[in-house]
Parts: C-alpha cells; structure tokens; sequence
C-alpha cells in the first residue's frame, strides 16, 4: 500500500502540499509509511517566507507590469521618393549623379512625439526601380540612423529598363542595433525618419536621354520594428483596468474561521520610467469558499498619488516609489483579509504625464525600465482556527481479486508526532469515478495540538504524539473496485490548553508533523 493519509492530512495546515495520486494494492503484507512534513520543505513557496525564528505569509503579487512596447509602438510604416527630372536632359555622360534629395516622412505615433529611438529587432524591405536605358546605381542612406556610429546606407545596382517596363531590384535589410533620431533635419521636431536617395549612372555606359516621362522609385517598409529605448513626450496616457489573482491554497478552504494579528496591506507603485506618473487604487475586493465577498474600504482607496520619474541612466536607473497603506487604523483590512478571498480582484488607474509636457519631450524610457503595480501583505503567520476546514480530492486505486485471498475489513492506523499548534480532525470521502460518495470513514481521534504536549529541549518545540485510526468496514472493502477517489477533509483548530478555547497561536520555524502509517486487515483466504 502506498497511501499517505498522514503526509496528505496536514500538509493543508499550510495550504501549501503538493496533490499526487495514490495507489493501493491490497495483498497479505501490512506496509508501513514513514514520513515527515517539516514547514522548511516549503519554503520554495514564495507565500511562505522565514523571519527570524518565526514565520510569514507573504501575499506580495504583481498586478501590474508594464514596459516601453506597452507604451509605444512602431508601426509597419512604407516611406518612398519619386522622382522625375522636371526638364528633359539629353547626351547625359556615363557616371552621372542626377538625383542626390532628402525627405522626410512623419511616423504615426500621435499622442507619442518621439526623438530619439533604439531599435532593438526590425526589417526595412527596400525596392528600387530604374527606367533608363542603361545600368543605373542607387544609394540609400538614412541620415539620423546610426549604429557604431556609422550611417545607415546601401547600395544597388539595378539593370536598363524602360519607361513602360522599368527594371527594379529589392531586398530586406536587418536594421537591429540602430539609433534613430527621429528630430528632422532642422533637429527640432519629433516622429520624423529621413531618407537620402542618390541616383547614377553607369559610369562605364554611354550617353542617355532623360526625359520628364522618367520616374525613379524607391519604396522602403519598416515591418516588426521593436524598440527598447524612447525618448521625447509620452502623452498623458491613461491606464485603467481591473487585475486579478488566486492565492494558492485558498481555494480549498470549505468551512470555519480564522482571527489574524493586526496587520496591514500596502499598494507599492513603482516607476522605473523617466516618466512623472500619477496613480490610484479604484477597487479592491476578495472572494472566499462560500461565495462571500469582502470590499476593502477607506485608506487611500481612490485616492490619486504622483510618482516622480526614476533617476539615472542606462546602467545605473533607479525606480521612484510610492506606497498606499490600508491598516487597521484607516480601513477594514482585518475584516478583508480574514475572508481568506481565493480570488482577489484590484483595480487601478494610471497616467503617464499627468501635468503635460514639463519636461520639454526628454523623458526617457530604457530596456530595463518596469512600471509596476505590488499589492503586498505580509503577515506572521500567526492564526485562531475555528473549524477551519480544507478539502481537496486525490485520485484512487484500489483493487483486489475475489476469487483469491483478499481483504474483508481493516484499519489505517496513524501514529502522529504533532510539533503544529493546532489540532486536526479527519474525514474521508470515498467516491467514484463520477464523484458520488459512497463511504465516509472519519477518524476515530483527533490529531491534538503540540500545545497539549510537552517542551522538547533539544530543539525547543512543542511536540504531543497522536494515534488516529480509520476504520474501513466490510462494506467500505467490498466496494474497494469502485473507488477512484478520495476526498479528504481535514477540519483545523487552534485551541487554548488551559480552556479549549481558539485563540491566536505562532507557528514555530522548525515546525513538522511527524507520520507512521500501519495498516491491518482480515483477510479471506480461498484455498
């Protein structure tokens, strides 16, 4: 037999206990389980952390996560110069520079007014088409486009054509790693990317005629452009939305009550942006077990807080911060948090710029910049359990063959060191394939609280032993083929030695709930 009750049975004292199936297989032998559920098996939870020689539940969550490609992005964008002499020329010499023109094409990034960008992936698929009678060299340059220093630039060779019939080449080119400024050509507007085409022929051709009929193209398309560093003005955007998240093991929470240390929960805005934001709570609500929802009230609930931008460069940025607090002073964060919400749902509102351009368009944003939004609680995890109860399901297998020895009846026995100071009571539901309950099995004892027990002084825990037995009955065994699955049901409480009363207790650092797990059964032997 390979079950273990005990291990599963309290690990939802923390809510925190890894599901796995369990298989049985009935014979003549009575396995024996040992195991031990220590609290420091998990800590790779982020929910539990240790502080000092106590515990705390951090219920720390991101709600928000935001970077520059949340905030602009670069759209596919097609630029193109045309161009047709004005006057028609004739007895044009071999090599001649006929066209050398810059213009400027606007990117449409309205309310976003861009100066200066890094592009960290992206294509330019560039097409150029030639008239001429003879073989004619293009030269693409983009001014204000830079890597290393060195600007963009390539250059084609594209074979006679006709007017009617013009001979073209193309082809894509990789523009990651490229600075752009995006300032024009007088260096003092924004959203802006020049081109510079340059237009000769072949100097080992002969003379040609250009006429007014004569059109020069280039077409160049920025697709799948990524950026990941902007600077100019971002507008004053607005950010509005409702964010939600589970707490891991709240959703196994079926009945009872717990009472919590005073604590507090906080609203941590922070803006690695070099961008003034201003931000605010809208709504905050927790959703528990039985459908029950708790609002949170008062404290800086729509209340609107400004943000500075964050300070420094590229390598050494460091995020402003602002900090929203709900205590028991200002709100009703005790009675919030004491719902046990499984889901939780927080609403917020963001603006970017919220006073307008004061910055002159410098703000910046670099790749490592992060707008974030943390509801953070942390709390020692210190409760009063009344009736608390967890349920979760495990799938089952358990057969047995009738027509030779098998098994009639028999007891799970469960010898338990608690060093938990709460005690645990335990049900059983066998069920089928489709979830009906067939049996109940409840334990026959509780699992007592360490308080009950006696102070070991090597490792200065609370410890009590226990012995809890599950009685499986002839009809429980008879029906063993048809069992796929069992619920366990552990109801938790916290109660006073001296009075039996549930009052708030400290789970210890080095806490475990120590298991041996026997079984006995009759068996029928068929000769």
């Amino acid at each position: 037999m390979k079950w273990k009750v005990g291990f599963l049975l309290f690990s939802f004292v923390l809510f925190a206990c890894k599901k796995e199936a369990t298989t049985w297989n009935v014979d003549l032998g009575a396995p024996i389980v040992n195991d031990t559920l220590r609290i420091t098996k998990l800590f790779n939870d982020s929910t539990l952390t240790a502080a000092g020689t106590s515990i705390n539940v951090d219920l720390t969550r991101t709600v928000l996560n935001l970077g520059l490609s949340d905030f602009v992005g670069i759209p596919d964008t097609t630029i193109s110069q045309i161009f047709h002499p004005t006057l028609s020329l004739s007895n044009v010499p071999p090599g001649s520079t006929f066209v050398n023109t810059i213009e400027e094409h606007n990117l449409s990034l309205s309310p976003v007014q861009l100066k200066k960008i890094h592009v960290s992936s992206g294509f330019i698929h560039i097409k150029v088409s030639n008239p001429l009678a003879t073989k004619t060299f293009f030269t693409v340059k983009l001014p204000g486009a830079t890597k290393q220093g060195v600007t963009f630039e390539q250059s084609y060779s594209v074979e006679a054509g006709t007017i009617s019939n013009p001979s073209f080449v193309e082809g894509d080119l990789d523009i990651s790693g490229y600075d752009m400024d995006l300032t024009g050509s007088n260096g003092l507007s924004y959203n802006k990317i020049q081109s510079q085409l340059t237009i000769t022929t072949d100097p080992n051709g002969s003379n040609i005629s250009i006429s007014t009929s004569n059109y020069f193209k280039l077409y160049a398309t920025f697709s799948n452009i990524k950026i990941d560093y902007a600077k100019g003005y971002f507008g004053n955007q607005t950010f509005d939305d409702v964010s939600s998240f589970d707490v891991p093991y709240f959703d196994h929470i079926t009945a009872g009550s717990i009472t919590l240390p005073g604590t507090n929960l906080q609203l941590l805005v922070e803006n690695g942006m070099k961008v003034p934001i201003s931000a605010k709570l809208t709504q905050a609500s927790n959703t528990n077990y039985n459908g029950q929802t708790v609002n949170l009230s008062g404290g800086s609930l729509n209340q609107t807080v400004l943000v500075s931008p964050a300070t420094g460069q590229w390598n050494d940025l460091a995020p402003s911060f602002q900090t929203l607090t709900f205590n028991d002073n200002n709100s009703n964060i005790r009675q919030y948090l004491e719902n046990l919400g499984k889901q939780h749902l927080i609403g917020y509102a963001i603006q970017l710029n919220p006073l307008g351009n004061i910055s002159g368009g410098t703000d910046e944003i670099f790749p490592n910049s992060r707008l974030k939004l943390k509801v953070k609680a942390q709390l020692p995890l210190s409760i009063a359990a009344d009736g608390l109860t967890v349920r979760d399901t495990f799938d089952l297998d358990l057969s047995q063959n009738y027509d030779k020895t098998h098994a009639e009846s028999g007891t799970i026995t469960m010898n338990c060191t608690n060093a938990f100071p709460m005690s645990c009571g335990a049900v059983l539901y066998l069920a089928d394939s489709t979830g009906t309950i067939l049996h109940t099995v409840v334990a026959e004892s509780e699992i007592s609280s360490a308080l009950m027990g006696t102070l070991d002084p090597v490792d200065g825990l609370m410890k009590k032993k226990s012995k809890v037995d599950f009685t499986l009955d002839a009809a429980t065994v008879k029906d063993l083929p048809l069992l796929k699955k069992v619920i366990v049901e552990a109801t938790f409480n916290t109660p006073n030695p001296s009075n039996g009363l549930s009052e708030i207790q400290s789970v210890p650092l080095g806490a475990f709930l120590a298991v041996k797990l026997n079984l006995k059964v009759n068996t029928k032997v068929v000769l």
